[in-house]
């Protein structure tokens, strides 16, 4: 019997892959594992710079994936599965009003506490069930990432996938993505672009814990 504990908190990764098992063509830049993010050290349970994500969102990315392959695109994934000891650090550092070293790259416009006002940043994140993906584009042509208007986690309006005060270019890139990632089963959200959750996520209900490990998934 799988162990459960308080709170809809679960230990137990089995329903869990490497998302690079899955998506083979998948580039990854974990920056909850690095010390680039918005707030500025590696957050706890991230113990290795890899993608974990549950069996059937993988399935579906290996769709978005293939779809955009062959247009020229490679998936670029920045976060999927993320303990909720992670999200109880960022609520943490919300109510640390002292630590703002990278708001000038990340919240310029925002205090700390509007982050989580206008839902850039979840008290229960729906990353912690594991069925959510932070992502963008690489066109192979270039090698670069496409350009999407604003960099991922950079919190403003001007990260809401709909807004306007961006180029056509930059706006249909976002579209090029938003689209894919619709057509094989997954939904975004109104405030960031590269955000989007698998429509028929296998655990609504339950918020995992276990630590960002391949080596945790093999035991």
């Amino acid at each position: 019997m799988k162990k459960v504990y308080p709170n809809n908190i679960e230990m137990d990764p089995s329903g869990f892959v490497l998302l690079s098992d899955y998506v083979p063509h998948v580039i990854q830049e974990i920056r909850y594992f690095s010390t680039y993010n918005f707030i500025g050290e590696r957050i706890d349970g991230y113990e290795e710079p890899c993608a974990l994500i549950t069996k059937e969102a993988a399935r579906a990315l290996k769709a978005v994936s293939n779809e955009l392959f062959v247009q020229g695109y490679r998936l670029k994934v920045f976060d999927a599965y993320r303990p909720a000891c992670a999200v109880r650090s960022f609520v943490l550092w919300g109510l640390e009003d002292q630590d703002k070293r990278m708001k000038e790259y990340f919240y310029p416009s925002m205090n700390k506490d509007e982050l989580f006002v206008n839902g850039y940043i979840a008290k229960r994140s729906s990353h912690s069930r594991g069925s959510t993906v932070d992502l963008t584009l690489l066109d192979m042509k270039t090698g670069k990432e496409v350009d999407m208007g604003s960099p991922f986690d950079f919190f403003g309006e001007i990260s809401h996938p709909d807004y306007k005060g961006i180029t056509d270019e930059q706006f249909e890139n976002r579209m090029t993505l938003r689209n894919a990632m619709v057509r094989n089963g997954f939904e975004p959200i109104d405030c960031e672009w590269w955000h989007f959750t698998l429509k028929d996520e296998p655990y609504p209900d339950t918020y995992f814990e276990f630590p960002v490990s391949a080596d945790y998934l093999r035991r």
